[in-house]
């Protein structure tokens, strides 16, 4: 591995405006040795492990140079957050249902918040949170909706095996277990994530549309 390779993948992660796959660096840098292009990978993330301002954070199934978190407080006085663009609770308590129970139908969000989320689904739509990956196979053909990678990317998960306890994540929003939720286990796998060969398809109803088609892809 070369100096140069290293600089080289440094550069692309620091300049992708989203997380960076492998998968990504191998196909750009399709003239390198495979094992070149990791050995250099490698040598990014261990660059990036000195003290400094900046890490280097596996996120969304890619990488990214971002500050590091305990610096939070200096950068957000750069950038000024607008409340507008933060979420309500009902949004965060909207979202973790749709989170831990994907692929959800809006009535049966509803049914677990008991209250209608019409509203906020939409927002949390135009904020590129959730999208719709099909229809339930139920009368009325219900929509379907599940997380995105920008979900992953906004809340610093690489997959949704890294979501927090339901207990933990009412603690952060300051309210009460949803009945529903609770027992429901983050195992499902996103639109936009292949199973590997331990988690075929057909094991995993939470990737289809309920008659054993494959949901479509998030792009």
């Amino acid at each position: 591995m070369s100096d140069e390779l290293k600089a080289i993948v440094e550069a692309l992660i620091f300049a992708s405006p989203e997380p960076l796959s492998a998968k990504a660096l191998f196909k750009i840098l399709d003239g390198e040795p495979r094992e070149d292009v990791e050995a250099a990978l490698e040598g990014v993330k261990q660059d990036y492990e000195r003290p400094g301002g900046l890490q280097v954070v596996e996120v969304a199934g890619g990488y990214q140079i971002v500050t590091r978190s305990d610096l939070h407080e200096w950068v957000s006085r750069l950038f000024h957050e607008r409340s507008a663009q933060r979420l309500s609770v009902q949004a965060l308590e909207t979202l973790a249902v749709i989170a831990y129970r994907q692929p959800i139908t809006a009535p049966e969000i509803s049914e677990v918040r008991g209250v209608n989320t019409s509203g906020v689904l939409h927002t949390l739509i135009e904020r590129r949170l959730i999208t719709i990956v099909g229809r339930k196979q139920v009368v009325g053909r219900p929509f379907l909706y599940a997380t995105t990678r920008d979900f992953l990317d906004r809340f610093g998960l690489n997959s949704l095996g890294d979501l927090p306890k339901v207990e933990d994540m009412a603690e952060v929003l300051g309210a009460e277990v949803l009945e529903g939720v609770a027992e429901v286990e983050a195992t499902a796998t996103l639109p936009f994530e292949e199973p590997t060969a331990a988690e075929p398809t057909a094991a995993e109803p939470a990737a289809g549309n309920g008659d054993g088609s494959p949901n479509p892809q998030v792009h």
